[in-house]
C-alpha cells in the first residue's frame, strides 16, 4: 500500500486564455502567472521556499521559456536536495509530476515535494498545435500525415459507441451539461455558464458526430501541488488529503493501435484502477467521487463503463439520470472535467488531483460532496492505451 505522503497545500489558476495571441509581447509573461500560484501553495502548507527537497514539473513544450522548472525553481528560491525534472509523457504528464513527486517523499529523499506546471497553449497558433498533435498521438510516417487527430479518434469511437448501445448524440449531450453544472460551482473553471440540450445539439460540428460542446477548447492553467511526508502534515491535527493507491498500466498498443481490438474498451483503465484500488485496500463501489481525465463526452461514457463504474451502454444514462451529477450517487468530474473546468493537457491530471484533495477535506463549497472519503483520479495517452490511476482518501490525526 502507498502511504506516507499527504497533499498538504495547493493553487492553480483559473484555466482560460491568459496569452493575448500568437507572438504578442503584452499581457503577464509566464513566470510572473507562474510565481504567485507557487507562493500560495507554499503558503498554504506553512513552508518557506528552502524547504522544499524535490520539484518536478509536467513538461510545458510551448512554453517560450525553455529549462523553465530550473529558472522558476531559481526564481523562487528551491534549492532541491531530492530532484528537479521536468517530466511529460502525452496525457499523463501532470499525474506522473505527482507519482514522482510522491515516489520521492516515499523513498525518503524528502520531506516536501512539489508536483507543478504551467501551460500557455494559447500563445500558439492553431496549425502548429494541430501539428505537433498529430505527430504525438499517431504513427508520423503513416498517421499523422493524414491528419488523424485525437478528436477525430473520439468521434470514430462516439460512431461505434452510439451503433452498438442504440444511444444518441442526445444522450452524448447530457454529458456536456453535467459538466457545466459543476463547473458553474468550481471558480477554476474555464465555463461557468449552464448549458441545455439544444444548445449541444445544434452548435457547430466538429469530428461527426462530436459537435463544439462535446469536444474541449484551448486554454491556459497553472497549478501547483505540495506534498509532504505525511507526520508533518498530520501532527497539525486537522482533517488533510493523503495518497492511498496508484495504478499504472500500458496496454501495448500505440494510440489507435496497428491490432484488431474493441476501440470503445479501455483495458488499461480498468487494469490501472483495478491495480489502484487493490494498492489502496478499497473497491470501486467505497469511493465517493471520481476525477477522471475524459477530454470528450464519449470519452467518459467509455472510461466509466470500462473501470466498471456504469454498465456497458450506460455511462450517458448516468448523466442524463442526475446519477453522475450534481447530489448523484456516483458523482463524475465534480470540477467540471475537461469539458468545462478546461483541458490545459499536460496540466489536467494535476487538475483532477486538486480538485480530488479539495473534496476530501471539505473544501468545494456548493459542489462538495457531502462525506466524501476517497476519490479516484485518472489520466491517460493515447485513447487510454496508457493510463495512471490514484486514490486521494481524507485521513484525520
Amino acid at each position: 500500500m502507498s502511504k506516507g505522503v499527504a497533499i498538504a497545500g495547493w493553487s492553480a489558476l483559473r484555466v482560460g486564455k491568459h496569452m493575448p495571441g500568437p507572438g504578442a509581447r503584452s499581457g503577464v509573461n509566464e513566470a510572473d502567472r507562474f510565481f504567485p500560484v507557487i507562493r500560495e501553495a507554499l503558503a498554504m502548507a506553512g513552508i518557506e521556499p528552502s524547504q522544499v527537497g524535490a520539484a518536478l514539473y509536467a513538461a510545458a513544450p510551448e512554453s517560450d521559456q525553455l529549462g523553465l522548472p530550473v529558472y522558476m525553481s531559481a526564481r523562487m528560491g528551491f534549492q532541491c536536495r531530492s530532484m528537479l525534472a521536468e517530466v511529460g509523457i502525452m496525457g499523463i504528464t501532470g499525474g506522473l509530476a505527482f507519482d514522482m513527486a510522491a515516489a520521492e517523499i516515499q523513498l525518503g529523499r524528502a520531506e516536501y515535494a512539489l508536483a507543478l506546471g504551467l501551460s500557455y497553449q494559447t500563445g500558439q497558433r492553431a496549425p502548429v498545435l494541430m501539428e505537433r498533435g498529430n505527430r504525438v498521438v499517431g504513427d508520423v510516417n503513416f498517421q499523422s500525415v493524414f491528419g488523424v487527430t485525437p478528436i477525430c479518434w473520439y468521434g470514430m469511437d462516439a460512431h461505434r459507441y452510439l451503433h452498438e448501445t442504440g444511444q444518441t448524440r442526445k444522450d452524448l449531450a447530457a454529458i456536456a451539461i453535467k459538466s457545466r453544472e459543476f463547473a458553474r460551482l468550481n471558480p477554476l473553471a474555464q465555463f461557468r455558464t449552464a448549458l441545455d440540450v439544444n444548445e449541444v445539439l445544434e452548435a457547430p460540428m466538429v469530428v461527426d458526430p462530436l459537435g463544439l460542446y462535446d469536444v474541449p477548447q484551448g486554454g491556459d492553467g497553472a497549478i501547483c501541488l505540495v506534498l509532504a511526508r505525511e507526520d508533518l502534515v498530520a501532527d497539525k491535527g486537522v482533517p488533510y488529503a493523503r495518497l492511498a493507491g496508484r495504478g499504472f498500466r500500458h496496454d501495448g498498443l500505440f494510440q489507435m493501435g496497428d491490432r484488431a481490438h474493441d476501440m470503445t474498451d479501455f483495458p488499461a483503465a480498468r487494469a490501472a484502477v483495478n491495480d489502484c484500488l487493490n494498492d489502496a485496500a478499497a473497491t470501486l463501489d467505497e469511493v465517493d467521487l471520481f476525477e477522471l481525465y475524459a477530454p470528450c463526452t464519449i470519452t467518459e461514457a467509455l472510461v466509466t463503463e470500462s473501470i466498471g463504474l456504469f454498465p456497458r451502454g450506460e455511462g450517458c444514462k448516468a448523466a442524463r439520470n442526475g446519477v453522475s451529477g450534481l447530489g448523484g450517487a456516483r458523482p463524475v468530474n465534480t470540477s467540471g472535467g475537461c469539458l468545462a473546468r478546461g483541458h490545459p493537457p499536460s496540466l489536467t491530471g494535476l487538475y483532477g488531483l486538486l480538485e480530488c484533495a479539495e473534496q476530501v477535506t471539505g473544501k468545494s463549497g456548493d459542489r462538495q460532496v457531502e462525506h466524501a472519503r476517497l476519490a479516484l483520479s485518472t489520466c491517460e495517452g493515447g485513447n487510454y492505451n496508457l493510463a495512471l490511476a490514484h486514490v486521494i482518501e481524507r485521513a484525520e490525526r
